[in-house]
């Protein structure tokens, strides 16, 4: 797989290092020795004809550019140094970066791509070649085959996804918008059996939604033809929470206090989201979330972050 540095003119100082490691035919020479395998410094002053200390003063220009990796391994004086080469390619945008712009990035999860839950029967997982494993056993939601699920539920507990937080370094986020097709959960289905529904993000309670039924009296508009039309949940409303700057909403109503900088979201290689029922919840009635093909909205869950 190709190995990218990606720079832009924000990063002053990485420019000019990259800049003084290749403005030298000796390290332009260096990188070419280390194209197919990785060599130790005294290799590298052999191979150039230099000294072994202004192969040392190269390497280190090269690997604070991060254009080269140094690792130690055992030599026959101790410790060698083993230099290989880190990138394959350096792209440098000129363009200057418009803060007042706001970019968006948006990703989509499969409901079977969890990386925790806990359930409690009625519950199972559901695909379009059709039931994965069995029905209400705790068990088969860590069978490798729930990564095709595309429904998900349950009579209580909760499930817990985990998005790659692919935000640059540099940037700051302003907004997260997660959003879901998502229901109660009862036996069967019933249009007005209630459920307090809560997010968390990042372990912060991000607010709690009160679904008004687990709804089942019409069919749902993409269920394949298996599902059966009638004594079954068909389909759940299409239902977001957003947490900004002065808090967090849900379906555009504020519902709390936390707030994106709260979320720490820099803070982490990912966006641990949690969707479920809190013990303590007045309705705590279930869930099911729809994933494409099944339901009414052809989507899985989406979470976006604006920076």
């Amino acid at each position: 797989m190709s190995k990218n540095l990606e720079l832009n003119i924000e990063n002053t100082e990485d420019i000019c290092d990259v800049g003084k490691a290749l403005s030298s035919p000796i390290r332009i020479e260096i990188l070419k020795l280390l194209f197919d395998k990785g060599m130790i410094i005294g290799e590298i002053a052999r191979q150039l004809e230099i000294p072994a200390s202004s192969a040392a003063m190269h390497i280190k220009i090269l690997e604070k550019a991060n254009l080269i990796r140094m690792e130690e391994q055992p030599g026959t004086r101790g410790l060698a140094k083993l230099c290989n080469r880190k990138m394959d390619w350096v792209n440098i945008s000129l363009l200057r970066k418009n803060h007042v712009v706001r970019e968006i990035i948006s990703m989509e999860m499969p409901v079977g791509a969890f990386t925790d839950c806990k359930v409690v029967p009625t519950c199972g997982l559901l695909c379009e070649e059709g039931i994965i494993g069995m029905e209400d056993i705790e068990a088969n939601f860590f069978l490798p085959d729930r990564i095709k699920a595309q429904m998900f539920w349950t009579s209580r507990g909760y499930v817990q996804y985990r998005f790659a937080n692919t935000i640059p370094k540099e940037g700051v986020p302003k907004r997260l918008r997660l959003t879901m097709e998502i229901c109660s959960e009862a036996p069967n289905y019933r249009e007005d059996w209630k459920s307090d529904i809560t997010v968390w993000v990042n372990g912060l309670d991000c607010g709690t939604w009160t679904c008004p039924g687990d709804f089942g009296a019409r069919r749902g508009r993409l269920n394949p033809e298996f599902w059966a039309n009638s004594g079954s949940t068909q389909y759940g409303l299409l239902t977001t929470w957003e947490i900004q700057n002065d808090g967090s909403y849900v379906n555009n109503s504020r519902v709390g206090d936390v707030s994106i900088a709260d979320l720490a979201i820099m803070n982490h290689s990912y966006v641990d989201i949690r969707i479920g029922n809190k013990e303590d919840a007045k309705y705590i009635g279930g869930f099911n979330i729809f994933g494409k093909g099944f339901g009414d909205f052809n989507q899985d869950i989406i979470l976006s972050m604006e920076y």
